[in-house]
């Protein structure tokens, strides 16, 4: 982790100027193509849900935008982000679960598969507290969403991106994945988000 620069960093100005606003987040939903993927999933008997998290994670890793977090008006770069996402139980209650990134998606997938079903904290508050080195990710299985919003703070700082994806669908032969990112514009534009969805695109295309 480090602290930017702010006399030498190429983005003071728009820094700045969407820090000034009373609320800096935005949203863009899209849908994605998770054809290829959801057939890989199956056939490797992963966990839909988890193998999701370990992409989108990954691939916000690969983007330097999305490891930016405010500090009392100050910028960080985290050398890496781990998700930490909603995980329903059986009383139809969710609770946050983190699980440290790793590099290989089978593991990350059967470790997470292990502490949310080892966790009986709906919120284990000393996992989450001056931790902003997170992407906060959930998942509305019941919804083919077209937009959605999310809580936060009404903290200029408030940094953490949400990701988030709906039901998905069947249209023209291919199933598709409603996916909602949501980020502080003091830290990331449309062309970050943009290379975001084509990044996460084309990684779960390889599989």
């Amino acid at each position: 982790m480090e602290y930017i620069n702010m006399e030498k960093w190429d983005r003071k100005e728009h820094f700045e100027f969407f820090y000034s606003m009373d609320y800096p987040q935005y949203n863009i939903c899209a849908n994605i193509d998770i054809t290829k993927f959801l057939a890989y999933v199956k056939k490797k008997q992963l966990l839909f849900y988890y193998a999701m998290i370990y992409s989108s994670t990954f691939v916000a890793n690969q983007i330097i935008n999305f490891r930016y977090r405010i500090r009392k008006g100050k910028v960080i770069l985290h050398d890496i982000v781990h998700p930490s996402f909603t995980d329903i139980d059986q009383k139809k209650l969710f609770k946050l679960v983190n699980v440290k990134m790793e590099n290989d998606i089978f593991d990350f997938t059967k470790k997470a598969a292990d502490q949310a079903g080892k966790q009986k904290e709906y919120f284990a508050l000393n996992d989450h507290v001056r931790r902003d080195d997170l992407i906060y990710i959930t998942c509305l299985p019941w919804i083919s969403f077209t937009h959605v919003s999310h809580t936060i703070s009404l903290n200029k700082d408030d940094s953490v991106p949400r990701i988030s994806w709906g039901k998905y669908f069947t249209e023209n032969n291919k199933v598709l994945l409603p996916f909602s990112v949501q980020v502080n514009h003091a830290l990331v534009d449309g062309v970050h988000i943009g290379q975001y969805f084509s990044k996460l695109q084309d990684f779960i295309n390889t599989k």
